[in-house]
């Protein structure tokens, strides 16, 4: 399939707004007129003086023609930006509605890629940088492209020998462009990458402050985010100075178009073949003749710049999404999952090969193993955050790539062990589980689940505003927050990936005391770390490096699957290892009590 061109990604993205590029187009032309007639008007009165015409109310006349004719070009010219304006806004909105929207399409796998800094540098500031360019590029660079060439033929009719004169400052300009343009090569992507890798460099070193300053770090960490500054600065530098003498050359030739006309012209008129009426006018044409010309140029940076920023978003919408269907075509049957034969690279890496499991309906399934086994990565393939290489996920006997996504996502409440808060109230962050619940709703659920005496001990209860990604709760509440708003959701089928590993033992038995209530009829799978909490499920499935080791009760795999034995006794020291010193921090206290 033929890739769309910028010119055609900017007219969608304009949307109904794309005719206001086509309005600003036409008043630039007709601003182009009227940016020429001074000129012809100050010629002729050149002429006029020259032949000795003595007539003030003519002179005033055409000085009020041309003052006139001034303010017309200044009125069209910012109705043209105006207009290029509002289309400008109209794109950089749905650019960024379409990158958030493709965002939400794409596997998970696909956006994980990249760093989180990236995705909010292209959607902020990368993509508010092209306002610029975008609005000023098609009234003024039209402008200033056509303006010059309708001058240049003008001078032509009057006499062509002094329009190639004009051209001789101009070659001698571009031989220095293309110098400047040889060793641009490649310069203008080196900094593109110099600057992406010192704002990723800037949001990790902001994000990991807390575990920098923590662990004595301040020095390494602040001394990687100096280097990637340093760097970003040192390559525009470099820049500057591989071109400086060639710009300074192009600017200091170009505009010099009386280098070749006025001696050129000098000559014709001393040997009559051009009258000094006809050279004066050329000189005033040829003043004005490069000037916009380097204007125009001055916005080939920033075309380039604009180039590679489409070139970042296309690469973003031109992935491929995930493929489902708009409606359904076949209904599942309850809501038992299965996994057949399942296979998944991430990276050029398989991390699992060949899973087979059945999850029932109405059941309590727990996903075990040693950390990096495949845990997580099953859990997403079922939330369907990504999809399978090899084999299928069924959801009711139905095949989950056959399902739309909008319906299987409302069928699945996923709770990750790294959970995310908008920076909104208590209330409505847990209200995001299930659109127009009320209030009461809300309580309900954070009652069943034991957050609710936490959050009225909150400042303002509910209407306490949790910070940017929840930061003003503990991990712990925002983790119980979370959960709530899951079980709000009620969904036929609940994941819970490692959800209590903030949570305290009493919490801990609270929330799952929580769920046990509310999972009548549903499907519950667990990814836990501590196995005392999965001990009585229906059934626990032991996964280790992307294989299914086994599956059975806790009772059945302590007899039958070594591993998992293993993993059940480890658990069982480290237990009563923490309650040993549980003990001990006790008995101290009383001591000295």
């Amino acid at each position: 399939m033929k890739k769309k061109g910028i010119l055609q990604w900017v007219l969608e993205f304009a949307g109904r707004k794309k005719n206001y590029f086509g309005g600003s187009v036409t008043l630039a032309l007709f601003g182009v007129a009227a940016s020429f007639i001074p000129y012809l008007i100050i010629a002729d009165m050149v002429g006029k003086l020259i032949d000795g015409v003595k007539a003030p109310k003519y002179y005033v006349t055409q000085l009020v023609m041309m003052a006139l004719v001034w303010i017309i070009r200044i009125v069209l010219h910012n109705l043209s930006t105006t207009l290029s304006h509002v289309a400008t806004f109209n794109v950089l909105g749905g650019i960024r509605t379409q990158v958030c929207d493709k965002l939400s399409k794409i596997p998970l796998g696909s956006v994980l890629d990249d760093n989180s800094g990236s995705y909010k540098n292209i959607i902020v500031e990368r993509i508010d940088s092209m306002e610029t360019t975008l609005a000023h590029i098609i009234p003024e660079f039209t402008a200033n492209i056509i303006l010059p060439i309708v001058m240049f033929v003008y001078i032509m009719t009057v006499d062509w020998r002094l329009g190639l004169a004009n051209l001789i400052s101009a070659v001698i300009g571009l031989v220095f462009a293309s110098g400047m343009m040889a060793r641009s090569k490649g310069e203008f992507e080196v900094t593109i990458q110099k600057t992406k890798y010192l704002n990723d460099t800037a949001v990790e070193y902001i994000n990991g402050i807390e575990v920098i300053k923590a662990f004595g770090k301040t020095g390494s960490s602040y001394e990687k985010f100096v280097n990637a500054a340093r760097e970003g600065a040192d390559c525009f530098i470099k820049w500057m100075r591989k071109c400086i003498w060639f710009q300074a050359g192009m600017m200091s030739f170009m505009p010099a178009t009386f280098l070749g006309v006025l001696p050129i012209g000098l000559v014709l008129v001393k040997n009559g073949s051009i009258s000094p009426e006809s050279f004066i006018t050329c000189i005033i044409l040829s003043a004005g003749l490069i000037a916009p010309l380097l204007v125009a140029f001055s916005y080939v940076d920033d075309m380039a710049k604009m180039k590679t920023i489409f070139g970042e978003v296309t690469e973003i919408l031109e992935r491929e999404d995930m493929e489902r269907p708009s409606e359904i075509k076949e209904k599942p049957q309850g809501s038992d999952i299965v996994l057949k034969d399942v296979r998944f690279t991430y990276k050029d890496k398989e991390v699992l090969h060949g899973i087979n499991m059945e999850i029932k309906q109405g059941e309590v399934n727990a996903i075990v193993g040693p950390s990096g086994s495949g845990k997580s990565t099953i859990a997403r393939l079922i939330d369907s955050l990504w999809d399978v290489n090899e084999g299928q996920i069924t959801y009711g006997g139905v095949d989950i790539r056959k399902l739309p996504l909008d319906y299987y996502m409302g069928q699945i409440a996923y709770v990750a062990q790294d959970n995310f808060l908008f920076d909104m109230s208590v209330m409505e962050n847990i209200r995001l589980g299930k659109e127009g619940a009320s209030d009461e709703d809300v309580i309900n659920a954070a009652k069943a689940c034991g957050c609710h005496e936490f959050i009225m001990g909150l400042e303002n209860g509910y209407d306490t505003q949790v910070g940017g990604a929840g930061g003003h709760l503990s991990g712990g509440e925002r983790q119980r927050i979370c959960i709530a708003r899951a079980m709000l959701k009620d969904a036929p089928v609940v994941i819970m990936d490692e959800a209590t590993a903030y949570t305290d033992p009493e919490n801990e038995a609270l929330v799952q005391e929580s769920v046990a209530r509310l999972i009548q009829g549903r499907t519950l799978i667990v990814i836990a770390h501590r196995l005392s909490t999965i001990q009585t499920a229906d059934r626990i499935f032991v996964i280790n490096d992307g294989n299914l080791e086994a599956s059975g009760t806790h009772e059945e795999l302590l007899s039958g699957c070594l591993l998992y034995k293993k993993m059940w006794e480890a658990h069982k020291m480290s237990k009563d290892e923490a309650e040993d010193k549980a003990e001990t921090v006790t008995a101290k206290e009383a001591k000295y009590a």
